[in-house]
């Protein structure tokens, strides 16, 4: 009984609501553990609670055994057959994408062709991602907007057939809908009339333009004179700081150079001694010498004598 569609429902395309799905999906989402478990009871209002949950899209998967959540709840609806205020509101749900999907699903298998391009058509500009789990039980990327061309173009989705759809451009013919507009339509116009514009601008009178034109120009020839007399002040303020610059360094030079004439001039002077008779200058600069010399020396031996000692006292320890 669990399994039997709803005494009130109508019949679709002429046969039972549920054998929209085949009869092999259907014995699958029957004997599968989420039908009992969560679909079981439901009612319109419990099946939305349901519909957020969802995760992922999709039809049977894990080698044609299991059937997905989204198939299952899709078959529940057609088994309750919840009226078409309820799937209108799940189309326009623009925060739950799934619920969005789902809805979109069942007004494609069981609306007219009309209500299906009036309320499906709109989804095109819906361009997030949602989640398909595939039959390899590997999930894939797809975009709402793919989907409802899917549901609108494909003759099987999610493993169940869709209805036969009567095209647009008969219905167009017969005044059933209106002629479709597409967003990018509107954009090119857009685009045209803002072109359109632009041509109307140049194509004014070239005197109202040249007199427009003719006070930027001004400006713009001070500017430049003010720039140009700037560069000649600051360019003839640099040759002057380059000329005190080169005289400054000649007249260091030039008494660099004498004073190192003086210095050598000085030591040839001082370079000759005669040492048959020396200074008393001189006899106290050799003393001094002499001095340091003696004091290096016995500096140096008593550092000698104390590193000797230091080796003989580490042998001594060791033995």
């Amino acid at each position: 009984m669990a399994n039997l569609t709803v005494r009130e429902a109508i019949d679709i395309k002429g046969t039972d609501p549920q054998h929209l799905v085949e009869k092999i999906v259907r014995t699958r989402i029957y004997e599968s553990r989420y039908w009992k478990e969560e679909c079981f009871a439901l009612t319109a209002e419990l099946l939305v609670d349901k519909a957020i949950e969802l995760k992922s899209i999709g039809g049977i998967f894990s080698g044609n055994i299991k059937p997905t959540p989204f198939l299952c709840l899709l078959l529940k609806m057609l088994q309750i057959q919840p009226e078409k205020d309820i799937i209108i509101e799940f189309i326009k749900n623009e925060e739950f994408k799934y619920v969005r999907a789902l809805g979109a699903f069942y007004m494609r298998l069981t609306g007219k062709s009309q209500d299906v391009y009036k309320y499906l058509e709109p989804l095109y500009i819906d361009y997030r991602k949602m989640k398909r789990l595939n039959k390899d039980s590997k999930y894939e990327m797809v975009f709402m907007d793919e989907f409802i061309d899917e549901l609108l173009h494909s003759d099987r989705v999610c493993d169940i057939t869709m209805p036969r759809l009567q095209k647009r451009s008969v219905l167009e013919e017969l005044n059933e809908l209106e002629v479709r507009v597409s967003p990018l339509e509107v954009n090119l116009d857009d685009i045209e009339s803002s072109e359109e514009e632009v041509e109307d601008e140049e194509s004014e009178p070239e005197s109202v333009k040249s007199e427009s034109d003719e006070e930027p120009k001004k400006r713009l020839k001070k500017e430049r004179k003010k720039s140009h007399k700037k560069s000649r002040s600051r360019s003839r303020s640099k040759k002057k700081d380059k000329k005190r610059n080169r005289s400054k360094s000649r007249s260091k030079s030039r008494s660099r150079s004498s004073s190192r004439e003086r210095h050598k001039r000085s030591s040839r002077s001082n370079k000759y001694v005669d040492f048959d008779d020396p200074n008393e200058d001189e006899l106290q600069d050799r003393r001094r010498r002499s001095k340091s010399r003696e004091n290096h020396k016995k500096r140096h031996d008593s550092r000698e004598r104390d590193r000797r000692r230091s080796r003989s006292k580490e042998k001594r320890s060791r033995r």
